[in-house]
């Protein structure tokens, strides 16, 4: 049932073209855990054929997904920080807890937001402690654009290449998750490693 209204809502988006794949990117990538790869797989397939641009594909997917997290880190920023500053208590949350993040954001929001972006149920959530924490918003827009551009292009590029194959791209669409996330990993150390020389 979620399936086939999923894919009437996407048969509906993709008679608006490339608006429809900004605005379900931008649902997906706000307070909606709307699957990505409902849209830029068929995306992907839909350019192998001729039908759009992979170009125009990714700039739609990519500006739909700064324009959700740029609303969870709005919202975030003026809602949900004067919330707990206010009622954090009665969620064990301290004021003190909150600077800490904010302090954390200050020196690894970059990483934390890249890396964020490319893991999925994370990808949407990852721009509220942004928010929380008032990140730069420069850095914030450069890490968000990277980390979604790469998953974007993932997700399209199975589509293209695979088509309409639903085994093959559930298949490495699992393989491709877990090696991102293993690389993310490999990453995390690798800049906990170069911090802690710093420091020293």
């Amino acid at each position: 049932m979620i399936h086939e209204y999923a894919q009437l809502l996407v048969d509906l988006i993709f008679d608006w073209g490339y608006i429809g794949i900004f605005i379900m990117m931008a649902i997906e990538s706000s307070f909606v855990p709307f699957p990505s790869e409902i849209v830029l797989i068929p995306a992907g397939y839909l350019a192998s054929q001729g039908e759009m641009s992979v170009g125009l594909i990714l700039l739609s997917a990519l500006a739909g997904s700064l324009v959700g997290a740029f609303i969870n880190y709005f919202l975030a920023l003026t809602l949900g920080r004067s919330f707990l500053v206010k009622y954090g208590k009665y969620f064990f949350i301290k004021e003190i807890t909150l600077l800490k993040m904010e302090e954390f954001f200050k020196q690894h929001g970059h990483i934390s937001t890249f890396t964020g972006r490319l893991i999925p149920g994370i990808r949407q959530l990852i721009s509220i402690p942004a928010g929380l924490a008032r990140m730069n918003l420069v850095e914030f827009s450069l890490f968000t654009t990277l980390g979604a551009g790469i998953w974007a292009f993932i997700l399209v590029l199975l589509g293209y290449i695979l088509g309409e194959n639903q085994e093959l791209i559930s298949l490495y669409l699992k393989q491709i998750t877990i090696v991102v996330v293993a690389l993310l990993v490999v990453l995390v150390f690798v800049y906990y490693k170069i911090k802690t020389k710093r420091r020293l």
